[in-house]
């Protein structure tokens, strides 16, 4: 009876002190999942996705997508997966978009990138890159998370959340869809029309007319861009 409780009282504090390391690892990947200040919104016929970046978290995937969209790469892209329950999924950029790439967007978007493993959760809300087997292979594809997937921790790279247009989602997960293998797709294309990004820290000052017109500068030149791209497939010369 000594030497039980002599164990027990030795396995007790081990296991309350392996618990309280689990909860602190896990309170500490919540901790490091801040979003920085930098919101991006994706306009649909559907209504508008907003979504926010971790860049402490996945720093080079965050500077990656960030500059596709200041590029307006994704404008004309296409959510090409829509797994109700599982996710949304933006295509690459090259071969997605129905307008053409310039040489700056196709250079960016054929680049890869290393992949950013976190503890970060995959749950409603999560971007996640998309990629093939190579851990590396990450180009410009990702995921809006539509519901919770464990199975995907640890395995490929969170990036950021949605913070806004959760509605917007569920509209995408009614719709009719086809399968094709592993993918669950949409029947019609789920069109990117545009996109844009601001900066919550340009708010902090109280130029809040400034700031309206930089945004709205930004969705202007983006459009322009677009319209020109657009014109330039229909009617080349």
């Amino acid at each position: 009876m000594a030497i039980s409780s002599r164990l027990i009282g030795g396995v007790l504090p081990l296991l309350l002190l392996l618990g309280f390391l689990t909860v602190s690892s896990e309170v500490k990947a919540l901790e490091e999942a801040r979003l920085g200040s930098i919101r991006v919104v994706f306009q649909l016929k559907y209504g508008d996705i907003e979504f926010g970046f971790y860049p402490e978290v996945a720093p080079i995937t965050v500077k990656h997508i960030l500059k596709l969209v200041k590029l307006g790469a994704y404008n004309s892209n296409h959510f090409f997966r829509v797994d109700r329950g599982f996710v949304a999924q933006v295509a690459d950029v090259v071969g997605g978009r129905e307008a053409p790439l310039n040489a700056e967007q196709r250079e960016e978007g054929e680049k890869t990138i290393p992949g950013e493993f976190s503890k970060v959760k995959h749950v409603r809300g999560t971007l996640s890159m998309g990629r093939y087997s190579d851990p590396d292979s990450a180009a410009s594809s990702f995921s809006m998370l539509l519901g919770n997937a464990p199975h995907l921790d640890g395995q490929y790279a969170v990036f950021g959340k949605v913070t806004k247009g959760y509605e917007t989602l569920s509209k995408l997960e009614e719709l009719p869809t086809r399968t094709e293998g592993i993918f669950v797709m949409p029947v019609e294309r789920i069109s990117i029309m545009s996109s844009y990004y601001y900066d919550l820290a340009e708010k902090i000052g109280g130029s809040t007319c400034e700031d309206e017109v930089t945004v709205l500068r930004r969705r202007l030149i983006q459009t322009s861009d677009l319209i020109e791209e657009q014109r330039k497939k229909c009617l080349p010369g």
